[in-house]
């Protein structure tokens, strides 16, 4: 298992390479030259700023039984489809039942601002985001090790 993690604008990143440390999985931190960035205990991989680089170098890297961080609906989608985990940085998992409706929240969010509504921004992220994805992180990485 290897933990990949789309780090464009993930809050978590230093959370899930400290649990990896712990757990001595190997991680990846995949990012574009705008939110180029590196931190000890994980490679970083960078990749030229363009829509969705990010997105398709991981999934065209990601293998069966790696876990991905993303708050990306299409790239969980697509690494879904690849047999992977996919976590949300706020500790939800995306699974096979759940992304059909999240999809079709962002196609019908988009429809919205091309008619040029708006929704409000998102909050403040908190500490119980934090505490929710580190929990359900170490959850995934401990059955990963112990399985």
């Amino acid at each position: 298992m290897t933990v990949l993690i789309d780090a464009d604008g993930c809050p978590v990143t230093d959370i899930a390479i400290r649990l990896c440390k712990e757990f001595h999985i190997p991680c990846l931190i995949l990012c574009d030259t705008a939110h180029e960035f590196h931190r000890d205990g994980a490679q970083t991989l960078v990749f030229d700023k363009g829509a969705d680089s990010v997105d398709y170098a991981i999934a065209n890297r990601v293998r069966k039984n790696d876990l991905v961080i993303t708050q990306d609906y299409g790239l969980a989608s697509m690494c879904l489809s690849r047999g992977c985990r996919v976590l949300h940085q706020d500790g939800w998992e995306y699974t096979c039942d759940n992304i059909d409706a999240l999809l079709l929240v962002r196609h019908e969010s988009r429809k919205h601002r091309a008619a040029g509504g708006r929704f409000k921004g998102p909050k403040k992220r908190s500490a119980q985001q934090d505490q929710a994805f580190e929990s359900a992180l170490r959850i995934l990485l401990q059955a990963s090790v112990q399985g």
